[in-house]
């Protein structure tokens, strides 16, 4: 890691790691398991999803993200069960979570349904100094050691939907704030897990008989912290090919980023994403911008009769 590129790594960093203890993705319509468990097993049939995501990538240490979800049905239509794997690291830290959910459709009326769900997570959070390029010859503070460190944690969501035009959701996915400091002095203040509240809604606006239009919007919100705001519209042409702008409000003025967004159905079980965020905070000329690419797959074939837009469920 470069002199110049650890500085401005460290000036950010508290900014960084307060704002995403969560996880963030801009294709946050597509995988909606990794912050509410309540999603669990709706569409029908088992579904997997794979992201991977590149956050400011001529920055070295930025952000690196990778995330796969499974859920499905059990038994009944209205249980399902999923699992999230995910690793993001950023400069010496390393964040790796294992997701257990559990959904129950509450509400399964002929035009609304309401889903309730719980998660069970494990979080293993790591420090491997060996990694560090220290700006003097010898600092006592790194001893090339790798320090990890593992706590449970437990969520709870809601997620509902109306005709299959809209849907509405609200989640916490860590509930206990747990100590995550290093240092073992209880006079000295530590690092803790915050809770993220997630607010999230979105739909399906006919436009014609090869058109729609999916708007989408994911509220981000933690005690200390702004409001993070991500809004999304994509337009759906002949239930194929999807594409669309985003814009997630926070940084230090105009806004975080403006986000541009790809999705192709290559056959009705399997899909592939992209997105490409324009980075509009100060530290666009030093980081660029950041890349996501998306696996969307169902596992079985989908019986007659169930609908379920993809985006939409």
């Amino acid at each position: 890691m470069s002199k110049f590129y650890f500085l401005i790594l460290i000036a950010f960093l508290p900014l960084s790691v307060f704002a995403q203890q969560q996880h963030q993705y801009t294709q946050f319509m597509y995988n909606k398991l990794s912050y509410n468990p309540a999603y669990a097993g709706i569409r029908g049939v088992p579904t997997m999803t794979a992201v991977y995501r590149n956050q400011w990538y001529k920055l070295d240490g930025a952000p690196r993200s990778a995330m796969l979800s499974m859920h499905a049905p059990v038994f009944t239509q209205r249980v399902g069960v999923g699992g999230v794997l995910s690793h993001n690291s950023i400069g010496l830290h390393d964040d790796v979570q294992l997701s257990a959910t559990y959904s129950y459709n509450v509400i399964a009326a002929e035009n609304f349904n309401l889903r309730v769900g719980v998660s069970g997570t494990l979080r293993v959070l790591s420090l491997d100094f060996s990694e560090a390029n220290p700006l003097t010859a010898y600092d006592p503070s790194l001893d090339n050691k790798r320090m990890n460190d593992a706590y449970a944690n437990f969520g709870a969501g809601i997620y509902g939907t109306f005709q299959e035009r809209l849907y509405i959701g609200f989640s916490v996915p860590r509930i206990v704030q747990n100590n995550i400091g290093l240092n073992n002095d209880p006079a000295v203040q530590s690092a803790r897990e915050s809770r993220h509240f997630y607010g999230t809604t979105g739909g399906v606006i006919p436009l014609g008989k090869d058109f729609n239009l999916l708007p989408a919007v994911l509220v981000k919100y933690v005690h200390h912290a702004p409001i993070d705001v991500d809004v999304t519209f994509n337009l759906e042409i002949k239930e194929k090919v999807t594409t669309g702008l985003a814009y997630r409000a926070g940084g230090d003025g105009k806004g975080e980023s403006l986000d541009l967004l790809a999705y192709w159905q290559i056959n009705p079980r399997i899909g592939v994403g992209a997105s490409y965020d324009l980075t509009l905070t100060n530290l666009r000329s030093y980081a660029g911008g950041t890349f996501e690419l998306l696996v969307y797959a169902d596992l079985v074939k989908r019986k007659k009769g169930m609908s379920n837009p993809r985006f939409f469920m």
